[in-house]
């Protein structure tokens, strides 16, 4: 592998390694309509608020309704006791356990047995929580209504309802029946998960376990990706939503018309706990003008954690999903998520889908790969004097450096050039590696032996754990770093030694691909495979590339540039070359006048 390629492959692996230590079934066509039953159950009161969350005394009389609102996304259970949610589920996403069980059941992404929604209002007498409330509930069609009468005869009502499809369930509070009773300006609203493990990777998925949110200002806002620690922040702006974040779904929070005025959010990771890998808590301030006015109307998200389905859920929603780094989220957004999205159209099979990604990325960067490759044979041509350079000069590095320099203004030719195109690369290939490992349209898609791309493929697990790599082997991984040290070995055959480098490039390319096997071993599966096959179309290119090229023809090329230059105004001097004289003109003035005036020795 010659100097610039190393050059940008070290590059990317730092900016890599330090974003990763600092900051890492079809449905149908037709569309069912909502479904809307009301199941009346018998449940006591009592057992209905168990749990450790807030409790009611009740009479014995007072029985429990379910409601259930459902259509082909979710299944929402809505109770008469607190008039609160009581479940969830996600009808056609499973977990881990359960795809590997090919179970049918779906993810249950919010649980009133194990977490919390609840709101309280401050008022004259005292502070009403809703949840303590026991309702009268009715449904009309995909709505459901629930009224508690106060005991001064008063009502707040709650107004849950679901659309034909899609995770977003509204939900209304009215309660200006008792407008003159509110006090203060606040009312406060507590949301607390305990997030279960849906996903292989449990330490991933732990870390990805997150909160994030909205400023007024668009200010995107989030707490670190922590896996061992809590991590909490106040915020004192209004926001605009506010969001649980678990790798692959989503529980959002949001107002319509209106703001929140601050929220304390926190993340507490139990890492002795695998059934509650998480507990995300936040503590939501909102103003009671907006009760007396009316205005307490907000909108959940319960649902993947998926940009085509989120991105119009709500401002700059979309930005749940980590598709790439700042600077380069123009080419995730508009072309690699498109692109993607018009292959899934195809290709049933994520594999082959990987495989054509890869084949329309590389035919797209075919001419800066030709670019490099023709760059790397002038400086292949020139190797012999270069080393006769070398041999002349002997041990001085920076006179080899600058005489080589005076050899590339004499051919016309510019070292840089060759450099540019691996950087240009560069951005596709971080922008690859930031958005497999959020990409949620590869989870628990098999390929060969990989029977969920979105995680690491494991073929063989350790009785012990190696630092850095972890204690399983990935064989998408291995591939990837042989198909690397393949490629590596290719480039040392037809690159020439660089006299005066301080490192041997050619050792680097059997040195980083290793770095990489212990960096990607536990990184998704699909992320491993598309750099295996990137790598070998790469070498393809390569070979196809030598055969089109004629160096005998590059040689006579650079011949006629030598002499054209050497005459004087035959030849348009490039700016590089330009450049280059003027700068050794440069050095060669201040080693003359250094010599011609030494340094005074002191006395």
């Amino acid at each position: 592998m010659d100097k610039n390629s190393i050059t940008g492959i070290v590059l990317i692996m730092a900016m890599l390694l330090g974003y990763q230590y600092f900051f890492a079934p079809k449905e149908d066509t037709i569309k069912p309509k909502a479904q809307v039953s009301v199941i009346a159950k018998q449940r006591s009161a009592n057992k209905a608020v168990a749990n450790g969350l807030p409790t009611v005394t009740l009479d014995s009389s007072v029985k429990e309704q379910i409601f259930v609102l459902e259509n082909k996304d979710i299944k929402v259970d809505l109770s008469s006791i607190g008039g609160k949610i009581l479940s969830v589920q996600l009808k056609n996403y499973k977990s881990y356990k359960n795809y590997l069980a090919d179970s049918s059941e779906g993810i249950k992404i919010f649980d009133s047995k194990k977490d919390v929604f609840s709101i309280e209002i401050p008022t004259s007498s005292a502070k009403i929580s809703l949840s303590n409330l026991i309702y009268t509930g009715s449904q009309q069609g995909s709505n459901v209504r629930f009224a508690s009468v106060l005991p001064n005869g008063k009502k707040i009502s709650l107004t849950y309802s679901l659309p034909e499809s899609g995770f977003q369930l509204s939900y209304s509070l009215d309660a200006k029946e008792i407008a003159d009773q509110i006090t203060g300006t606040e009312y406060t609203i507590h949301w607390k998960e305990n997030v279960t493990q849906n996903e292989k990777d449990i330490t991933e998925e732990r870390k990805a376990t997150i909160n994030y949110l909205l400023t007024q200002d668009e200010e995107f806002d989030n707490l670190s990706e922590n896996p061992s620690s809590q991590q909490s922040e106040s915020i004192t702006n209004s926001t605009d939503w506010i969001t649980f974040k678990k790798k692959y779904f989503l529980s959002g929070l949001i107002p319509q018309g209106t703001h929140f005025t601050k929220a304390n959010v926190t993340s507490t990771p139990n890492l002795n706990d695998s059934t509650y890998i998480k507990t995300l808590d936040a503590q939501i301030t909102g103003s009671t003008q907006d009760l007396i006015q009316g205005k307490s109307n907000f909108q959940f998200y319960f649902g993947p954690n998926d940009y085509s389905i989120i991105k119009n859920v709500a401002p700059s929603f979309g930005k749940n999903v980590k598709l790439s780094y700042d600077f380069l989220l123009p080419i995730t957004r508009y072309i690699f998520v498109p692109l993607f999205g018009f292959l899934e159209s195809i290709f049933s099979n994520y594999g082959l889908l990987i495989i054509m990604l890869v084949l329309i990325i590389k035919t797209a960067l075919l001419p800066l790969t030709y670019k490099s490759y023709v760059s790397m044979a002038k400086t292949r041509i020139l190797a012999p004097e270069i080393a006769a350079i070398k041999e002349k000069i002997g041990d001085d590095a920076a006179k080899v450096q600058q005489e080589t320099m005076k050899l590339y203004g004499e051919v016309g030719v510019n070292p840089l050039s060759g450099c540019i195109p691996v950087l240009a690369t560069m951005p596709v290939l971080m922008a690859v590696f930031m958005l497999f490992p959020n990409l949620i349209n590869l989870r628990q898609q098999s390929f060969l032996w990989a029977e969920d791309l979105s995680t690491f493929d494991s073929i063989l697990s350790l009785p012990f754990t190696i630092p850095f790599y972890g204690s399983h082997i990935s064989l998408f991984c291995l591939l990837m770093t042989v198909s690397q040290l393949a490629y590596g070995y290719y480039n040392n055959q037809i690159t020439p030694d660089q006299p005066g480098q301080p490192i041997n490039m050619k050792m680097m390319a059997y040195f980083t691909p290793v770095i990489f096997m212990f960096v990607m071993n536990s990184f998704p599966a699909g992320l491993s495979f598309y750099y295996f096959v990137s790598n070998l179309v790469t070498i393809g290119q390569q070979l196809a590339i030598r055969k089109f090229v004629n160096e005998d023809k590059i040689k006579l090329l650079l011949d006629e540039n030598r002499k054209k230059i050497a005459a004087g105004g035959g030849a348009k001097k490039s700016r590089f070359s330009q450049y280059l004289q003027t700068q050794l003109k440069t050095m060669e003035e201040t080693q003359k006048n250094a010599k011609q005036n030494p340094p005074k020795k002191k006395k």
